[in-house]
């Protein structure tokens, strides 16, 4: 059970930055002529999709002490999320990602700096005994320094009780050792996070195709109670080792307009659910729910039902 007295719903740490999206639906990044500048990062969008969802969130990150810096902090400052765990580096630019638009797994190129200077005196204890969810993804563990500081961290949250989670967003462009990748998950494993995996991370992960079973034995067989891996049109199955397995089938969506963000919105909305202590298959229903209205685009979430 989550801890329901602490002030902070979700803690997330990891990637704040700009991302860049084409214009041009299902074009290559080489034949997109024109790209929009929007605020971007896995663990950030989390953060502000909780803000607007009414929980409270905060954001741990690293920006450049520039003019998109300043931008993506004002916009977070802007829907409700805390920022003054997050910092600004001389000498160091704001990382940007330049995003296909695609509804598929869109394509994507990285410029990183900035983001992996993550320290641990941006984590101190009396934040992480505020927070009951600890959040972050494979993209922030990807580069030193922030990968040392978010395994420590990850450490003592545990001890102070709180509940840990990551996307395991793995992707080889970002991380090419694959090897230190699995070492550095499974030692994150061992602190029980709630994970999120798509099949396409698990591909890229694990080199190869491998079913459903292996996926889901793979992480708690290092310790981990709860996995949720999403399928696409074949829908969600979670796995809990006191529930064991919860399938819900795709939601029929006719018009795709973006699928960047849509696995964020889902894990939003599932990790909303735990601390609103709803049962497994509403947690996934409603996450599902928040993804669909991503993929098409609807910014009004102010009537979804929960």
């Amino acid at each position: 059970m989550i801890n329901n007295v602490n002030k902070i719903d979700i803690l997330c740490i990891g990637e704040t930055l700009i991302d860049l999206i084409g214009h041009e639906t299902n074009a290559a990044i080489q034949d997109t002529e024109n790209y929009e500048r929007l605020l971007g990062g896995s663990p950030t969008n989390v953060a502000f999709n909780a803000a607007r969802l009414g929980l409270t969130a905060a954001i741990v990150s690293t920006v450049g002490n520039d003019g998109l810096g300043s931008f993506v902090l004002e916009e977070l400052d802007k829907a409700g999320v805390i920022t003054s765990y997050s910092r600004k580096a001389n000498n160091k630019n704001t990382s940007v990602i330049m995003v296909s638009r695609s509804t598929g797994t869109p394509d994507f190129i990285a410029y990183r700096d900035a983001d992996c200077y993550i320290l641990p005196e941006q984590l101190p204890d009396s934040l992480l005994e505020e927070a009951r969810i600890y959040h972050t993804t494979c993209f922030a563990l990807s580069k030193k320094p922030a990968q040392a500081t978010i395994l420590e961290k990850a450490a003592r949250a545990k001890e102070l009780g709180v509940q840990l989670s990551i996307d395991l967003n793995y992707s080889e462009k970002i991380w090419p050792d694959t090897q230190e990748a699995l070492r550095v998950i499974d030692a994150y494993c061992s602190n029980d996070p709630l994970i999120k995996l798509s099949e396409d991370d698990a591909y890229r992960l694990f080199g190869e195709t491998k079913d459903e079973g292996f996926i889901l034995n793979y992480f708690h067989s290092r310790g981990v109670n709860t996995v949720c891996l999403t399928k696409g049109k074949n829908g969600v199955v979670l796995s809990n080792m006191k529930d064991g397995l919860i399938r819900q089938e795709a939601l029929k969506i006719e018009n795709i307009h973006d699928a960047t963000g849509a696995g964020d919105a889902f894990w939003t909305g599932y990790l909303y659910t735990c601390i609103k202590e709803m049962e497994p298959h509403e947690s996934i229903a409603f996450a599902q729910k928040l993804a669909s209205l991503k993929l098409q685009n609807i910014t009004n979430w102010d009537s979804i039902d929960i």
